[in-house]
């Protein structure tokens, strides 16, 4: 099977920031970013007199919706004008955030309703997430998608670096409702920019049949089971987010415990992985370019795996601060490889609903993940959390020899050249199922290269929206093969013709035609119904 050569490098670590658009959304990012994780260490610190295990409920309660709510906000993201739904996700919470603010403000916030409200804007925060993950490729070039994951990133880890700093700063000056008061007030940069901006590149060509939201969440889980690439790139993910995520849940715990830090020593600590974020990113190029995905990933596992151990038995500040700047490094790495890799293989039209299962696993993970270590620390012991997690980072990266992301590179732009069903009647879209056949006649010593060639046809078709599929021979025609497959209904067929029909599916159908002797009989047979 050939695939399209390796993206070019794309310049600097910088090249993306270039591009107008993407420097105004990253900017004002920023600023959101900053602004949420202030709210965080005003949370976390709101509830660190608490225990470990509370505290650890507030990372599981942002990230615990996306659970719920990732594939379905996915679907309305690759359905919807991704600018207005980010429109209306950005206000809500900018509007939950203010009313923590006050409510913190007036002296009222119990930890229960803090966590509640934290829950709500998980929930906003993961309607929102596959429309702003999939806005990424449509604003930088394809070789540059790389850089521009790594300074997502950087973005979000130079945030955890200020806002902490500032959000420590503010508690112990102001109190903890000043910092949700920022937050809220800090969601305004993405609205000015959004109104600024027509559209995001979903919109639907003239004349095109909108996807019913059922039908597009079927189809969006029919092409992730069917891309074993995206399939691994999930995998890779669910091995490496669970177990990082102790670092991020018992850092105040362990700067508390065992550093003996107030909340300002607490934001200068985190400041240090901001730093580190940096450095990552400026040596991403260099370094995926010496590396590769599998070695990005193997050495960021490595690295943070050792900080967690550092972190388990140490009690000097300095010594956190200098393995936290080598985390902050690792994880910019191995999260810039994943989303990397996954932007670079999903076409336009599932985007946002192959992405929501990224997003799942991520925030799911950090979620459970964080669950997890903090009621381990709770009942076994900081160093016991911290001990664990390490091991099981440490099984990841070992696991990479067996379980790799898997090579190659695809070009997921569309390709128009599968031909028109030539039809008397047009079916109404609604109308189906479709069952299509097409006849192939084969060589007697074509016949196994053709069989192999047809099991990449298979997963073309299902990826596209086939609900079921089968190849066929003739029992009196032995040179004679039938290919079938069903599509739920006349509206979604076509869309396999137009809108999700790539290259690589083309060359998967031109490698099985190869080996055809003349040229393919296909007919379209809708269900009749009454």
């Amino acid at each position: 099977m050939k695939h399209s050569p390796p993206a070019p490098a794309g310049g600097s670590a910088w090249a993306p920031l270039r591009e107008n658009t993407f420097r105004a959304l990253w900017l004002a990012q920023f600023v959101s970013n900053t602004g949420g994780w202030m709210q965080t260490v005003g949370a976390q610190w709101l509830l660190v007199g608490h225990g470990a295990a509370l505290v650890s409920l507030v990372q599981v309660a942002a990230g615990l919706p996306v659970l719920l709510l990732a594939l379905p906000a996915g679907v309305l993201a690759d359905l919807l004008d991704r600018r207005k739904l980010l429109l209306v996700m950005q206000t809500a919470m900018a509007a939950v955030a203010s009313v923590l603010a006050v409510l913190a403000l007036l002296g009222v916030l119990g930890p229960w309703v803090l966590l509640l409200l934290t829950f709500l804007l998980g929930c906003l925060t993961a309607l929102n997430g596959p429309a702003w993950q999939a806005l990424q490729p449509s604003l930088v070039p394809r070789e540059q998608l790389r850089q521009a994951s790594a300074l997502g990133a950087v973005n979000m880890n130079v945030a955890r670096a200020v806002g902490p700093a500032l959000g420590g700063a503010l508690v112990a000056g102001a109190g903890v409702g000043w910092t949700f008061a920022l937050n809220a007030v800090s969601f305004l940069g993405i609205l000015l920019v959004l109104l600024n901006r027509r559209t995001f590149g979903n919109a639907p060509r003239r004349g095109q049949e909108r996807e019913q939201a059922l039908a597009a969440l079927r189809a969006g889980g029919r092409y992730v089971r069917s891309a074993p690439r995206v399939r691994r790139i999930l995998l890779r993910n669910a091995l490496f987010v669970p177990a990082a995520a102790c670092l991020w849940a018992l850092l105040p715990v362990t700067a508390v415990q065992r550093l003996d830090l107030g909340s300002a020593g607490y934001g200068v600590l985190l400041a240090t992985v901001g730093v580190g974020a940096i450095l990552g990113a400026g040596a991403l190029p260099r370094l995926s370019a010496r590396l590769g995905a599998g070695g990005m990933l193997a050495f960021a596992g490595t690295l943070i795996a050792g900080t967690l151990v550092v972190l388990a038995v140490t009690t000097n500040a300095v010594l956190a601060g200098l393995v936290l700047t080598l985390a902050g490094a690792a994880w910019v790495w191995g999260l810039s490889t994943l989303s990397a890799a996954l932007q670079l293989e999903l076409p336009n039209w599932v985007r946002a609903r192959a992405g929501a299962f990224y997003l799942l696993v991520f925030q799911g993970g950090n979620a459970l993940g964080a669950l997890v270590w903090g009621q381990l620390a709770q009942h076994a012991g900081l160093t016991t959390a911290l001990g664990a997690s390490a091991a099981l980072l440490g099984l990841g990266v070992l696991s990479l020899r067996r379980l790799p992301l898997l090579d190659g590179r695809v070009d997921p732009s569309l390709s128009d050249t599968w031909p028109e069903p030539q039809l008397i009647v047009e079916p109404a879209p609604k109308d189906g199922p479709v069952l299509v056949t097409v006849s192939y006649r084969v060589a007697d010593d074509d016949v196994p290269a053709f069989v192999r060639a047809m099991g990449d046809v298979e997963a073309s078709r299902r990826r596209t929206g086939a609900s079921a599929w089968g190849l066929y021979r003739d029992a009196a025609e032995p040179d004679l093969f039938v290919e079938t497959f069903t599509v739920t209904s006349w509206g979604e067929h076509p869309a396999q013709h137009h809108e999700r029909y790539t290259g690589l599916d083309h060359e998967f159908e031109n490698t099985a035609r190869a080996f055809v002797r003349s040229e393919p009989l296909v007919t379209h047979a809708v269900m009749r119904r009454g």
